[in-house]
């Protein structure tokens, strides 16, 4: 083995165990590896970023932006409405769902129709008494599944595609990976329908609806005599924040507001409503000097006030600057919400005190679920994990807002809004126009798609703006880091040494059982660190085993965009089983119940189904 061999393989050792381990960012561990790569000589410097420029790199740029497009213009909520059954039994309504999820995953970006089947999801698992996961579960596999059906579905087809152009006299079209593709989704499909939801474990979560607020929200009134009159409303904050309470609204004069400043001044008659554990209650008012209004609260500090006791809303006071915004609010202003962390969320790894919820976006966190398990303590102090689900409380646009902003799925119904019709029309058609011309061969997939993001512009199909927040930035720096430390696994010639070991130690020179080794091998990788990190990784090696038994090297390709998009082991192996993690209170060990099932279904559908469309 060369020094050069030696270097790349202890370069990807170290790569994939940091994607395994999870503790960094996946872009920042492909530029790192990239990095370490031109550092010691395997990649030249001059070709350091070529990646950047790379054709399935601005593919997947513009098939984001375009997406968007058609998620912020309503078409696919206005499909999703008249598609699917409205009284149907679970059977058939998750095979709708789960079937609606693939379609759309074909030609959208599999995480955002995942996003926007969940609240449908959630809604068909209340009317059909099944638990949520028995539903969410489904339809994001199928969702996985679509993405395999066409070149745009999912970034390892794009990858796959451009190592097929530097061995071929072009890369994948639009629809050659549809005949493979189509009858392992719709196999799938038909699997999870029929038994496949069947074997997802019944989990059961708290969600909004249960969240009983008047047990852990509690007034509080000041009185003359206490210590806080005058008091700025953070010195109190900072109090309550050791105690793990926190004010989530002040009353004064009959008038409420949810989030008071914290440089507001406490005065003689002001309302506190706090949030607090029941038990932790009685500390609280001891250290504070404080007695309780009438709530329901009262019953778990002073049973002599039962009797009197009154169940109320979550208050609002005005503060002195807001009274008159305040007075025209009516109470049906403030809103409980479940977001659930979508896994490329501005919000990991960060905590509500760092994000200053109620000072930047007038909104207040309650509670935090993960793995199905709901908490008010040290919730302002709990770094968000992808997968979160989080209660909101606020005003029903900065709750949104927020949601939009940092990249949130609302759990509860949506209201099917069209913006325009107009404008829900030209997305429609600017995408079924890119599609086409990649299709037909009329233009390159990136000339095609970045035609359609120039039209979106053009006739302002959505916010200028928001073309640029709809890239997810950190996918592409990892496609476009990765390429190139790909193409250093190839001209070092370690590719060739490790498809020749696979050969020689399991596979011999039986071309089909290495072409499900391959299949294998990418599956299990793509089970623990990302599907596109896969895709690069393993088109060298699939491309070299298909030389050295002199076979073409199109089914292996095909069979590594195969593997790379059936992540069904585990939560971290796909974006979509990550996303689904909190809203279906899962666990780590509950994907494999129907996600191994699964990958046999995969693999007995797909070597098959290779072998005929694209024969060695």
């Amino acid at each position: 083995m060369e020094l050069s061999q030696l270097l790349i393989f202890l370069i990807l050792a170290i790569t994939v165990v940091l994607f395994i381990w999870g503790r960094w960012r996946h872009d920042m561990i492909a530029l790192a590896s990239l990095l370490a790569c031109v550092l010691v000589g395997l990649v030249p410097t001059e070709h350091a970023f070529a990646g950047f420029g790379h054709p399935a790199v601005i593919t997947v740029a513009c098939v984001l932006v375009l997406s968007q497009a058609l998620q912020a213009t309503g078409a696919v909520d206005v499909l999703a409405m008249r598609v699917l059954p409205k009284h149907a039994g679970p059977t058939f309504t998750i095979a709708a769902l789960t079937a609606l999820a693939a379609i759309l995953s074909a030609f959208m970006n599999n995480v955002g129709a995942l996003a926007l089947l969940m609240p449908i999801a959630i809604q068909v698992s209340a009317r059909t008494k099944l638990a949520p996961g028995q539903v969410l579960m489904p339809v994001a596999f199928g969702s996985i599944l679509g993405g395999m059906t066409t070149l745009i579905g999912t970034p390892p087809n794009l990858i796959v595609s451009g190592f097929r152009a530097e061995v071929a006299d072009s890369g994948f079209g639009m629809f050659d990976f549809s005949p493979v593709g189509a009858a392992v989704a719709l196999i799938g499909v038909i699997f999870v329908a029929l038994i496949g939801w069947r074997l997802v474990p019944v989990r059961s979560r708290s969600d909004a609806s249960s969240f009983e607020t008047s047990k852990y929200l509690t007034e509080i009134r000041i009185t003359e005599q206490s210590k806080l009159v005058d008091t700025p409303l953070k010195d109190l904050e900072k109090k309550l924040e050791e105690m793990e309470a926190q004010v989530v609204g002040i009353v004064r004069n009959n008038y409420r507001a949810p989030t008071p400043p914290g440089y507001y001044r406490l005065a003689n008659q002001d309302i506190l409503v706090i949030e607090a554990e029941p038990e932790s209650l009685g500390a609280i008012l001891t250290s504070l000097g404080l007695s309780l209004e009438e709530s329901e609260a009262n019953q778990k500090v002073d049973a002599k006030e039962k009797e009197d006791t009154k169940e109320k809303q979550v208050a609002k006071s005005s503060t002195d600057n807001t009274v008159e915004k305040t007075k025209k609010e009516e109470n049906g202003d403030i809103h409980l919400l479940e977001l659930a962390v979508l896994p490329n969320s501005e919000l990991i790894r960060r905590t509500a005190a760092q994000l200053s919820l109620r000072r930047r976006f007038n909104i207040n966190l309650l509670a935090l679920s993960r793995h199905g398990q709901r908490s008010i303590k040290r919730v302002r102090r709990t770094a968000i994990q992808a997968g979160d689900v989080l209660l909101l409380q606020g005003q029903e646009d900065a709750l949104n807002s927020f949601a939009s902003e940092f990249g949130c799925v609302p759990l509860a119904e949506r209201q099917i809004r069209v913006p325009e019709k107009k404008n829900t029309i030209l997305a429609s058609i600017i995408m079924l126009g890119a599609i086409s011309g990649a299709a037909f061969g009329l233009l390159p997939a990136a000339i095609s798609f970045a035609a359609g993001i120039l039209a979106i512009m053009v006739f302002k199909v959505m916010p200028l703006r928001k073309v640029y927040t709809a890239i997810d930035w950190p996918v592409i720096v990892l496609l476009a880091c990765l390429i190139p430390v790909a193409g250093a696994l190839a001209t070092t010639g370690a590719a060739d040494l490790m498809a020749q070991s696979l050969l020689d130690y399991i596979a011999g020179d039986h071309a089909i059982l290495a072409l499900a080794i391959v299949l294998i091998l990418t599956m299990t990788l793509s089970d623990f660190m990302n599907n596109a990190a896969t895709a690069a990784m393993m088109c060298p090696i699939a491309i070299s085993i298909a030389e050295q038994l002199s076979v073409r090297s199109d089914p292996f390709l095909m069979a590594v965009a195969i593997g790379a998009s059936c992540a069904f082991l585990t939560p971290i192996g796909h974006q979509n089983n990550t996303l689904i993690l909190g809203p279906g209170g899962f666990r780590f060990g509950d994907y494999w119940r129907l996600g191994l099932p699964m990958e046999l279904v995969v693999i007995v559908t797909a070597i098959p189904a290779l072998l005929f469309f694209w024969p060695l």
